[in-house]
């Protein structure tokens, strides 16, 4: 039977039990059927009886007893406890009634005599077949609809993994096989990670000719570890050895493994191993395996630990006393730290590669994979643009140039332009524009001169970091802001340049207390991320002369339960010093900057001013301002007349006005080409006459 009939097959055996349950319902409320036939009590039977009251009865054994069935000879109130009555009225008026009677001598003999006595009809019928049957039926449907609800369930815990379709299948492996046809992703799609990806071709190498390897001594590598942020290409990388290999590739997720059964989690691995080693060799990507992969021990609950049992069955499998031979593991993780150790061990993961931030020449490299598809101007940098984007992922990069393309769409482009970069990167740091959102005239002004202060500072301590545009148009949370950007990728910072970042970034805040004598909430952020420079700058690089070069925290994250109750590795007093030093660091950063704003208060207003004037100024307009005190002659502010609408509407109309124009001009160049055709023609024409004469 295939796949689509056993489906068929459980999808019917589903609603016959449904129908079934229904029916039982059914049966609960309404009774027998008899609806109209209400039960009475025998007392009241025997009553009636001899008083005459009922005019003919019928007799029939059923299920051991006598039902009695009868009529009266006039109609009577009773109290209906069968069916529907129990929600509503329980009197109704009637001509017929039931009763059971126990099949005893003494009782029926008072029954005939009574009925004698009183002239009652009676007649006696042959107990039916019928009614045992659906007695048995009702008594064990119950039991029925609960095993083959059962059963249904376990299907459909199970449907994901093994293909069996058996019950307790919920233990099968949901792990999938890639399809290399369907997979085409390759090598040359994974730019900027060259040296990861010559690690995990040697793998793959190693899976088809193995030989060459071994020949020299050499051990399949048990499984190959890929860490790093997110949004680096860990899955990707995963991807093209799958559309590499000439081998069975089986992808799952770490979260695939525990389910709601105890002991699924392990026999699921248990079960993708053995698939993997019928076809080896074969590779087994494993994605976050943090989640089944986290140090044991670290539940402070105590107990059993279901995830502790997937975890100990993994490192069985991939070296245990059995082997593993002709089987490699990928793993995925952003989350190295977490891992157990002996997850981590060689012979296990005997390769951790890290796959991180890409540098300029990785994300030009990046950027010309993701622009294949994507038609760009002439003035379109790739290398400019991947200057310009210091600290992206190559996730990051994608949705620049993604978003690229949407802004030059809703501009009404047929190519994507340089201005349509830098308004995606924008979009892509801080958010969309809020153009319509209404500010007061102070609140604008105190934006300006606060973004025009983290100018000039950056401006004058250029050390690290160049201005690349600033504004007032508020994006996402930010009211205004001004990128600065470092003049190449620094894998090293020092004590000045960490000092300059924290200058520049409390230039706003000092520009406040100068020009309006206030302070505002807009510089929160900034102090933020100053604080927390100034505290990696004591608490981890020892760029403290007070507290030396000692490292008193940390950069990895809390890993709750392995530094469960631990104390600090300093005291108080020291924790004091720590809190004092991060103060000195961000009040001296927070002086240099106003010695920097109030030396050049004019060129600080100038900006400000043209801030209002312009909302945007880009690094060419800065340094003109900053150097001349001008504007440079070529600004344009009104190139793209749609983003100035200040409304849906407004902004429709003007991208509508200037398709229009556009679409003019070109009726004017169609115009004037067949003229200059035909008199180009014409000289051709005379030249062939001259030629022949």
């Amino acid at each position: 039977m295939n796949k689509n009939n056993r489906g068929t097959a459980r999808n019917t055996l589903y609603y016959v039990l449904i129908i079934l349950a229904m029916v039982m319902v059914v049966y609960f409320f309404l009774g027998d059927g008899n609806d109209d036939t209400p039960e009475i009590q025998y007392s009241t039977f025997s009553e009636q009886l001899e008083a005459g009251d009922i005019k003919s009865f019928n007799v029939q054994p059923t299920n051991g007893v006598y039902q009695i069935t009868g009529e009266y000879e006039e109609e009577k109130k009773v109290n209906n406890n069968n069916g529907l009555a129990v929600l509503g009225s329980t009197e109704s008026t009637t001509k017929r009634f039931s009763t059971v009677v126990l099949p005893n001598d003494s009782t029926l003999s008072e029954i005939t005599e009574l009925a004698n006595e009183n002239n009652v009809t009676t007649s006696v019928e042959e107990e039916s077949n019928s009614g045992v049957w659906m007695s048995l039926l009702f008594s064990f449907l119950p039991i029925i609809a609960i095993f083959g609800l059962f059963y249904l369930m376990m299907g459909q815990q199970g449907g994901g993994g093994g293909g069996s379709g058996r019950m307790m299948n919920f233990g099968k492996s949901k792990a999938k096989e890639a399809d290399k046809t369907a997979n085409k992703i390759r090598f040359s799609d994974v730019a900027g990670a060259e040296e990861e990806k010559q690690e995990l071709v040697e793998v793959v190498e190693f899976l088809k000719d193995p030989r060459r390897f071994s020949d020299l001594g050499a051990r399949i590598p048990a499984g190959v570890l890929l860490e790093g942020p997110p949004g680096t290409g860990k899955t990707l990388l995963a991807k093209a050895v799958a559309g590499e290999a000439g081998v069975p590739f089986y992808s799952i997720s770490g979260s695939d493994f525990v389910e709601m059964f105890v002991g699924v989690g392990a026999s699921r691995v248990r079960d993708l191993f053995e698939t993997a080693k019928k076809n080896a060799p074969a590779i087994i990507f494993i994605d976050e395996i943090d989640a089944v992969g986290r140090q044991r021990g670290a539940g402070m609950g105590g107990g059993h630990d279901e995830r502790e049992q997937t975890l100990n069955q993994l490192l069985v499998e991939m070296d245990g006393f059995e082997g593993n031979e002709g089987v490699i593991v990928i793993s995925a993780t952003n989350r190295s730290d977490v891992l157990d150790p002996a997850l981590l061990r060689p012979g296990r993961f005997d390769r951790q590669i890290l796959v991180g931030r890409p540098d300029v020449k990785g994300r030009e490299a990046i950027l010309r994979v993701h622009a294949r598809n994507k038609p760009l101007t002439k003035d379109v940098d790739l290398k400019v643009v991947a200057q310009q984007t210091p600290g992206f992922a190559g996730a990051d990069l994608e949705n620049v140039l993604n978003e690229a393309a949407l802004v030059a769409a809703r501009r009404g482009k047929k190519k994507i332009d340089a201005s349509d970069i830098d308004e995606a990167e924008d979009r892509v740091i801080a958010g969309p524009a809020k153009k319509d959102n209404v500010i007061n005239k102070h609140e604008r002004e105190m934006v300006a001169f606060h973004e025009a202060g983290h100018t000039i500072v950056g401006l004058v301590l250029s050390r690290a970091r160049i201005v690349h545009k600033v504004t007032i148009i508020p994006r996402g949370r930010a009211g205004g802001y001004m990128i600065a950007l470092p003049k190449e990728d620094q894998n090293l910072m020092t004590k000045d340049d960490l000092t300059e970042q924290i200058a520049g970034l409390l230039g706003g805040r000092a520009a406040e207390e100068i020009v309006f004598g206030s302070q505002s909430t807009g510089a929160s952020n900034d102090f933020e991320q100053a604080t927390n420079i100034a505290r990696s700058m004591v608490t981890q690089y020892g760029m403290s002369e007070k507290l030396g070069p000692v490292q008193y925290e940390g950069n990895n994250q809390v890993f709750v339960g392995r530094d469960y109750g631990q104390t600090k590795s300093y005291s108080e007093q020291v924790a004091f010093e720590i809190d004092d030093e991060v103060r000195n660091f961000v009040n001296s950063a927070h002086e240099k900057a106003r010695e920097i704003i109030e030396e050049h208060r004019e060129q600080h207003k100038l900006i400000a001013e043209k801030l209002l004037e312009y909302e945007t100024l880009d690094a060419k307009a800065i340094k003109s301002l900053f150097e001349t005190g001008e504007m440079p002659k070529s600004y344009d502010e009104n190139e793209y007349p749609s983003e100035n609408g200040q409304s849906y509407e407004e902004a429709k109309r003007a991208l509508e006005k200037k398709e229009e124009q556009s679409r003019a001009n070109d009726n004017e160049d169609d115009s004037i080409e067949p003229k200059e055709n035909s008199k180009e023609d014409s000289e051709d024409q005379n030249s062939s006459d001259t030629k022949d004469e």
